[in-house]
């Protein structure tokens, strides 16, 4: 893509924002501007961009204004916001009206709107894995022990499972033992899932992340962070599956060696 003078950040949770700031100086963006939320954005984000802002979740009308104010025309999401916080939303007159005209309420529908919000003021939004194509994922066996037939078999049933529950916008990860589908994820987040999953099999569960079928780039691109992993292996998980192409798998090194460590096994297919 074209070089960019500024770049604006709509930083949710996670190590993600860093990264993307990071990766974005390195290409020779010039000035990086970042939309922070209260309770869910990393406050070291500060370090590593020239601008931040704080503002609550909901309020849009101050993101927009924050946005033109700066001479932001290209931003990216970055990092989730906490499912619970979607809904303890205390929307300003901006977000209430845009809230208004949605018949259905999920991520992908408010983060949709958001986006049109955006354009309108000359903002175009770009793809979540803009700077960092480097940090998608190959297909192939990226940690840990080569899989028995046992766990191919649950991969495969993960796989089909996760694919409908996408595809009718629920979640995208799901968790089976033993060819018995043990949790699916719906609004609670992928790490709730697991924890869920993990408890109910006990231990040896196989996780299956994928993209959904029609997944908009732009926001809610699927990715692994140190943090999955950890509550993977805390709940004795033995095999995490990826979308080749499709997943941002972050900081890599750190994830490979945690995962020796926990036993598990990640692949991408």
């Amino acid at each position: 893509m074209t070089k960019l003078d500024t770049l604006g950040i709509i930083a949710g949770n996670g190590v993600y924002p860093r990264l993307l700031a990071d990766a974005a100086q390195k290409a020779g963006v010039k000035k990086i501007v970042a939309a922070a939320f209260t309770g869910e954005t990393d406050p070291e984000l500060k370090q590593h961009v020239h601008l931040i802002e704080w503002m609550r979740v909901g309020q849009l009308n101050r993101l927009l204004k924050f946005f033109n104010q700066n001479k932001v025309h290209h931003a990216i999401m970055a990092g989730q916001i906490a499912p619970k916080n979607l809904f303890d939303l205390r929307p300003d007159w901006k977000a209430l009206l845009l809230l208004g005209k949605l018949k259905e309420r999920n991520a992908e529908s408010i983060f949709a709107a958001i986006a049109d919000e955006l354009t309108r003021i000359d903002v175009d939004l770009l793809p979540a894995t803009t700077f960092l194509e480097d940090c998608l994922v190959a297909a192939g066996l990226i940690a840990g022990l080569k899989l028995n037939r046992r766990e191919e078999e649950d991969v495969d049933l993960g796989w089909r499972v996760a694919k409908e529950i996408a595809q009718l916008d629920i979640g995208q990860t799901v968790i089976v033992k033993n060819g018995t589908v043990v949790a699916v994820e719906a609004f609670e987040g992928t790490n709730e899932a697991i924890r869920r999953g993990g408890t109910l099999a006990r231990e040896g569960a196989v996780m299956v992340k994928v993209a959904k079928p029609n997944q908009d780039m732009r926001f809610d691109a699927p990715v692994i962070g140190v943090e999955t992993i950890r509550v993977a292996a805390e709940a004795k998980l033995r095999v995490i599956a990826v979308e080749a192409g499709k997943t941002l798998l972050l900081e890599r090194k750190a994830i490979a060696d945690l995962a020796a460590q926990s036993k598990l096994s990640i692949i991408a297919r």
